[in-house]
């Protein structure tokens, strides 16, 4: 039920308690302990209905501030992974007669970045020789080859997730089954 419904619904609520507490008022039949007493029924009905409300409130605004904290750098996140993709693209093109030293210092670097993401909530999304899943995975094209039709042959680009939450889809090549 949505915040505007269930506060519609209360009012409404709220409402009948107040006409059902003017038409006790307006009969003169019963006792003044008897007005009294429904008045202070229909009091606390009203103050339930306060407080049931006050409650759900505090509950969003705690669940509201817990995902701007795990959430709330979600765009520097997706742009930090720009920065994964050049290192992988450096290390995977680097030249034969590269220095060993400065690609075993860019693979540390690597490294580094990908582990201080993950304490982050930062994850990567398996793809190779899984299973084509469109919330995760963005298919490129399909490909013959020895596994069965749908499954991930290829990574065109790594997809992340951020606490659960897909932050990038990976993009990917599938297997458009053995080659007749």
């Amino acid at each position: 039920m949505s915040e505007n419904t269930e506060k519609f619904e209360n009012t409404e609520k709220v409402e009948e308690i107040n006409a059902s507490a003017a038409k006790a008022e307006n009969v003169t039949e019963k006792s003044p302990e008897a007005i009294l007493m429904e008045k202070l029924a229909h009091s606390e009905e009203k103050y339930k209905y306060l407080y049931a409300d006050f409650e759900n409130y505090k509950k969003r605004a705690i669940k509201e501030r817990q995902d701007a904290m795990k959430f709330g750098w979600e765009n520097v996140a997706g742009d930090l992974l720009q920065v994964i993709d050049n290192l992988d693209r450096a290390l995977q093109y680097a030249k034969p007669d590269t220095d060993a030293n400065l690609l075993s210092g860019l693979k540390m670097v690597a490294q580094q970045f990908i582990t201080t993401l993950g304490k982050q909530g930062v994850a990567v999304i398996p793809a190779i020789d899984h299973p084509f899943n469109p919330e995760l995975h963005e298919a490129s094209g399909e490909m013959p080859s020895d596994k069965p039709k749908g499954i991930i042959t290829q990574e065109l680009q790594k997809g992340y997730t951020l606490h659960g939450r897909l932050l990038r889809a990976s993009r990917v090549m599938l297997s458009s089954g053995i080659d007749k």
